[in-house]
């Protein structure tokens, strides 16, 4: 035991450290260091990877340092006969009790100090329970509210939340904070989305998957599925974007998420002109709202019957046939009337402007010039604020249509193609708010 007590002190003295700066570096106590160099007791082995790299050593090093010397045998006198009933008595019982002593106390010091390393924690309950808070009112708000008034907090809360995962606490702490994070992340994809940064927008998506993958949450992996599904959407990749809805299917446990994957199934497969696939899945979406048995979270997090019926219109529109214009004009028609029936809060302005253009567009298969000016004055007169990526990039559709040659000469064509043109040279929703200073 010298040998190695020697060579343990030789060791700490030529790297620069006394008892106190090495105890420092590994989380212990001077004593326990000092009963390492006396020869009582050796570090732990979950202890020596942080000690070698403290000595400069690899662990291999480390433990070559601490080995003991070729053991002594111990002068105990043999039993004076094979038949002899008495056991030799053990060495620590030979006058070695303090030492036994002194390494229990050690023993359970070394317990306590990695109990303190368990319990401590960077967070508790109640905050948590505020970022949940913070969280569903910011979702909620996403609904009806600019971008410009969430922007800032969405992506304070966010780092915020980054941050506490850099640190330490319970197991189920951890998962929550991972929960609030993916969140989170899905809530700055939505930003991204609306700003038509789809490149950001898939970033934020993979970090989301990221941390629902890490809490474990099907309901948040289905989400983030959907999101997705929309970033490929409005990228034209319908084929992607119907394969990430259907992805998203095996993880839709509870709430609305099974109608809202089904519904974003439908638009897409719709816009590949695969009729039967679409009227399947909006009939699908028909059947998951009617189960809906659990709660979501609000706005941004749930799919309102709403929002369903204005997919159903787009997936029918783009179906083109006489007979499915006719039911995309009864599903946007009736999107319409639920949303402006609804709480203002609920009111998503988004998707009123695009149940508008849906009709107007609809309207403009029936020749129905009168109410496609109708139902676009409404869209025109929108604050730029309220259009985002996807409503411009279905303004400027609309606009290629006016331009066709079946409308060619039409006094009312033309002053719908003008008032349309002057609507997108104005400035809209395209870039991020600017951050307080």
């Amino acid at each position: 035991m010298a040998s190695r007590r020697a060579r343990l002190i030789q060791r700490r003295e030529a790297v620069g450290h006394t008892q106190e700066s090495l105890a420092e570096a590994l989380d212990v106590d001077r004593t326990t260091v000092g009963r390492w160099e006396g020869g009582r007791g050796a570090p732990q082995p979950w202890m020596r990877p942080k000690l070698a790299r403290a000595l400069g050593l690899s662990v291999d090093q480390l433990a070559d340092l601490l080995a003991a010397p070729p053991a002594v045998a111990e002068a105990v006198p043999p039993p004076s006969s094979v038949g002899d009933a008495s056991a030799p008595v053990p060495a620590w019982r030979t006058g070695h009790d303090s030492d036994l002593v002194v390494a229990v106390a050690a023993d359970s010091a070394e317990s306590a100090l990695f109990l303190r390393f368990a319990s401590a924690s960077n967070v508790d309950d109640t905050l948590l329970e505020q970022i949940d808070a913070d969280i569903a009112r910011l979702a909620e708000d996403y609904v009806s509210k600019p971008l410009s008034e969430l922007f800032h907090d969405i992506g304070t809360l966010r780092r915020g939340v980054f941050d506490l995962l850099r640190g330490r606490q319970h197991p189920y702490q951890t998962g929550h904070l991972y929960l609030q994070a993916g969140r989170l992340c899905g809530l700055a994809t939505h930003v991204a989305l609306d700003l038509g940064q789809y490149t950001a927008a898939a970033t934020h998506s993979r970090t989301a998957w990221r941390c629902a993958e890490s809490a474990g949450n099907n309901g948040l992996r289905a989400w983030i599925r959907s999101v997705q599904s929309l970033i490929a959407y409005w990228q034209q990749d319908h084929r992607q974007a119907a394969e990430l809805a259907r992805a998203g299917l095996p993880y839709a446990d509870s709430g609305t998420i099974a109608a809202r994957l089904l519904s974003l199934e439908a638009r897409a497969t719709a816009a590949l002109g695969d009729s039967a696939s679409a009227l399947r899945a909006v009939a699908a979406a028909e059947a998951a709202r009617s189960a809906v048995a659990a709660v979501d979270l609000p706005g941004v997090f749930t799919f309102p019957e709403a929002k369903q019926w204005t997919y159903v219109g787009t997936a029918l529109l783009a179906l083109g046939s006489q007979r499915h214009v006719n039911r995309a004009i009864e599903a946007s028609s009736r999107a319409i009337a639920l949303y402006e029936s609804a709480p203002q809060q609920e009111q998503s302005s988004g998707d009123l402007l695009a149940a508008r253009l849906d009709l107007a567009n609809a309207h403009l298969a029936h020749g129905d010039l009168d109410g496609v000016r109708e139902k676009l004055s409404a869209v025109l007169e929108a604050a730029p604020d309220r259009r985002t990526a996807s409503i411009s990039s279905r303004l400027r559709a609309l606009s290629t249509r006016l331009a066709e040659p079946a409308y060619a000469g039409s006094p009312v064509v033309l002053s719908l193609r003008e008032n349309v043109r002057e609507a997108c040279s104005r400035p809209a929703l395209t870039n991020p708010p600017e951050l307080p200073q």
